[in-house]
């Protein structure tokens, strides 16, 4: 039971021995103290005073006393206008960390015990490599699915690879016009890089026609839909549907090179998947749904061919969910995949983690699917997150002015190599032990940074400020860790292990009694992160715990401590200090060195 409740638990039984049994736990209402203020727990007493009958001050004093008589785990109190202030005796701050020490996988709750919940991430086209917005997307799902999982939920992590449509097409008609044959191995570049520089070469070769047609008088607008080399890529589009077997082997082809290329980025990243849906093979799904909505009335027919439906009503517009051509749309496969897992699990959740340039698109795949009479469409949730710039400005697959993903992991494992050396962290370690501790550091740098910052919003990535092995990074925790870990092999060696409890009766510090606090708070940091879908809060976490350990590690000696009782406290305070901090961290798929 977390403190708060303990807390709510003796103010009810007091408010009620005082003021009689009409006082509701409702009534309770517990936050912690102010840091202006002393004490560790706050009532707030205003809802009794109809009740009571008397002023807040003279109620937050009666109950303060009836505590102060009957809870000996109180120490104190003080009343401030309508707040009861609530102090705790140090030995109740010492069995909640004997009651952390005693508790395997402190933080983390019972396996599968909560909703059944699917988080969809990734979702990559096949028509270029992943970049640094790719990474922010696969880290994000990656982590709230760890911390769904730590907070009891069956968690069914899914990828859906948008295998099909127009963006491959591009690539496709490039290649054949342009490629000569070449391949990734011909060529010495991953597969996914080789498709990608020919989405690039396609924009290039549009743009160069579409400048050739306006000068001959033709309006852009219209010779950006009648460029030759859009039009093949459109017609390769329906040979594709149409299952045209020249068409169909060329796609295979190319879009195997780009899940070789994936596989080797998501194993750089740390990134898994319990399973990997493939638009080409879904697709026809949705084309079913939006036909059974056509003869329902939900949707209507212009005369294209075209299938809309009409959101005026609901304060939005027209949306196309099947082209005149018969070709479908993102829309058209997003209907058919949500039904189908609806259809195959037991959700209580489908969550979408896509950027926030999709948030319209949500919006009316909850609403087309309410539309069509399915229950669970109100259990869909977008993920909205915000996009990440680069100091010279946005990122522009069709132009190539990416980050990417493969280069950046390779930049951020360099670039902690070559920091670790200058600043001594890597004296003492073997060559294989160097290489492991710098992919470690480096990789962890890239996922904190991004990770730290709450989701909704737009963030700005600086590669060298998320290495610095001071200040809010994961290098600066990875480092925490390390320090702890070495700490407790000196102790060790010297013949002192960390105990597996305390005395109760030892005199704690109030530095001590503040980190036992944080640790004591961890499971609720992840329970409100996984209620927030918010990793930056397991983040910043980990980092105040951080800090605030190597502030007590500068000011209280540990090994040197001369007393036995508080020497063994303080090492078991540490090392549990040390899990818990190894435990957040690994919700956010980052590793931390037991060397450094």
């Amino acid at each position: 039971m977390n403190v708060e409740s303990i807390i709510s638990d003796w103010c009810l039984a007091g408010a009620q021995a005082l003021y009689g049994n009409e006082i509701a736990a409702s009534h309770i209402q517990i936050q912690k103290t102010k840091k202006d203020f002393e004490g560790d727990y706050t009532l707030i007493v205003f809802p009794f005073v109809k009740l009571a009958r008397k002023s807040p001050e003279a109620i937050g004093k009666e109950i303060g006393e009836y505590l102060l008589a009957n809870v000996r785990e109180v120490s104190a109190y003080n009343v401030i206008k309508g707040f009861l202030n609530i102090a705790l005796t140090p030995e109740f701050w010492a069995d909640r960390l004997n009651q952390a020490l005693a508790t395997p996988n402190y933080g983390i709750a019972e396996p599968n015990s909560g909703k059944t919940i699917m988080v969809e991430y990734s979702s990559p086209n096949t028509n270029k490599p992943l970049h640094l917005g790719h990474v922010r997307n696969n880290l994000l799902g990656n982590a709230v699915s760890k911390i769904l999982k730590a907070s009891g939920k069956k968690v069914y992590m899914v990828n859906l690879v948008n295998d099909r449509g127009i963006h491959i097409c591009k690539s496709m008609i490039a290649w054949k016009l342009f490629g000569n044959g070449e391949t990734p191995e011909s060529t010495g570049k991953k597969g996914d890089h080789l498709v990608g520089d020919y989405y690039v070469r396609f924009d290039k070769e549009f743009r160069a026609q579409v400048k050739e047609m306006v000068a001959s008088g033709m309006e852009e607008e219209e010779a950006k839909k009648k460029a030759p080399i859009l039009l093949q890529a459109q017609d390769l589009l329906r040979k594709w549907e149409a299952k045209d077997v020249e068409t169909i082997n060329l796609w295979s082809t190319m879009n195997g090179w780009v899940y070789e290329g994936f596989e080797k980025t998501y194993n750089d990243l740390g990134i898994t998947f319990d399973r990997t849906y493939y638009e080409s093979q879904t697709y026809l799904l949705g084309k079913e749904l939006v036909m059974k909505g056509l003869e329902a009335g939900v949707f209507f027919k212009k005369e294209d061919g075209s299938v809309w439906i009409d959101l005026t009503d609901d304060g939005l517009d027209q949306k196309l969910l099947l082209r005149g051509d018969g070709t479908s749309v993102y829309m058209t496969q997003d209907l058919g995949t949500a039904h189908q897992r609806f259809d195959e699990y037991t959700l209580d959740e489908h969550i979408y983690v896509v950027g926030n340039e999709q948030n319209y698109h949500f919006q009316v795949l909850r609403l087309v699917l309410k539309k069509l009479g399915f229950s669970w469409a109100d259990s869909i949730t977008h993920l909205s997150y915000g996009m990440v710039e680069l100091p010279e400005g946005k990122m522009k697959s069709r132009e190539g002015t990416v980050v990417d993903a493969d280069e950046l992991v390779d930049e951020m494992v360099s670039t902690a190599r070559q920091m670790s050396e200058e600043l001594g962290k890597l004296d003492g370690l073997t060559e294989q032990q160097a290489i492991d501790v710098n992919r470690m550091v480096g990789l962890g740098a890239l996922k904190y940074f991004i990770l730290k910052v709450d989701p909704k919003k737009t963030m700005m990535f600086d590669p060298k400020e998320s290495i610095d092995f001071n200040g809010n990074t994961g290098p600066f925790i990875q480092y925490t860790h390390a320090r702890i870990k070495s700490l407790l092999r000196k102790a060790k060696d010297a013949g002192t292990e960390a105990p597996s409890s305390i005395n109760l009766s030892l005199c704690l510090s109030q530095k001590e009694i503040d980190l036992i606090k944080m640790l004591d708070l961890y499971p609720e940091v992840v329970s409100t992160a996984a209620d927030q879908l918010s990793p930056a809060i397991i983040a910043n976490y980990a980092y105040d715990m951080a800090k605030e350990f190597n502030q007590f590690y500068h000011d209280s000696p540990i090994i040197k401590e001369d007393n036995e009782e508080i020497r063994q406290m303080r090492l078991a305070l540490s090392q549990q200090i040390a899990l818990t901090i190894k435990s957040g961290m690994s919700l956010l798929g980052i590793e931390v060195p037991e060397k450094m």
